[in-house]
């Protein structure tokens, strides 16, 4: 397969502190700056789940997440593992610790417009050892929601007009692929 934009050089046309945008032939996108990248955190357990709300300047409002965080970026450093970041980060805003932490690869959620990546972790063995909501006043409401009431839950949040990010599919897949969606109105 050969693309004429992949053989374009790449150009920086603003960088910041967590993000640069970039061009490369017709395209126009946005990476992480300094390498890092993120790991998302799928923490299901006793048939629940384990989500994360918080406020995303982005959308304008609150969104319903799986909880996350950026590999390296405090006191991890560039070299940070992945299983260790995402411990850091479901304990900091969940208030869970997992006994285990699986690596279930590498995943881009914007391919079109992002090339950043996240390493989507399992985490298992759940116990709860503080109230989670983050850390610098990130201000995170976490939830633990039962897999049957999960489309409920949904659907509630998004009447509260809460953004729902799309790495929920991941949870809400097989329901969506065996239900007419008109006979969810």
């Amino acid at each position: 397969m050969s693309n004429r934009d992949a053989e374009a050089p790449e150009q920086i046309v603003w960088e910041g502190r967590f993000i640069t945008a970039k061009t490369r032939g017709r395209w126009e996108y946005v990476s992480r700056s300094r390498g890092i990248r993120a790991a998302v955190i799928l923490a299901v357990e006793d048939d629940h789940v384990i989500l994360v709300e918080q406020y995303r300047v982005p959308l304008g409002r609150a969104c319903i997440e799986l909880p996350a965080g950026l590999i390296g970026d405090d006191d991890g450093g560039p070299d940070e593992d992945p299983l260790a970041a995402a411990g850091r980060e479901l304990e900091e805003e969940t208030g869970y610790r997992a006994a285990r932490l699986e690596d279930c690869g590498e995943f881009y959620s914007s391919p079109g417009m992002v090339s950043e990546s996240f390493c989507l972790i399992r985490a298992s063995g759940l116990e709860k050892v503080g109230k989670g909501g983050g850390v610098d006043g990130e201000d995170i409401i976490p939830h633990r929601i039962a897999l049957a009431a999960l489309p409920a839950f949904i659907a509630a949040q998004r009447k509260a007009d809460k953004a729902i990010d799309v790495r929920i599919l991941l949870l809400l897949g097989a329901e969506l692929l065996r239900t007419d969606l008109r006979d969810r109105a």
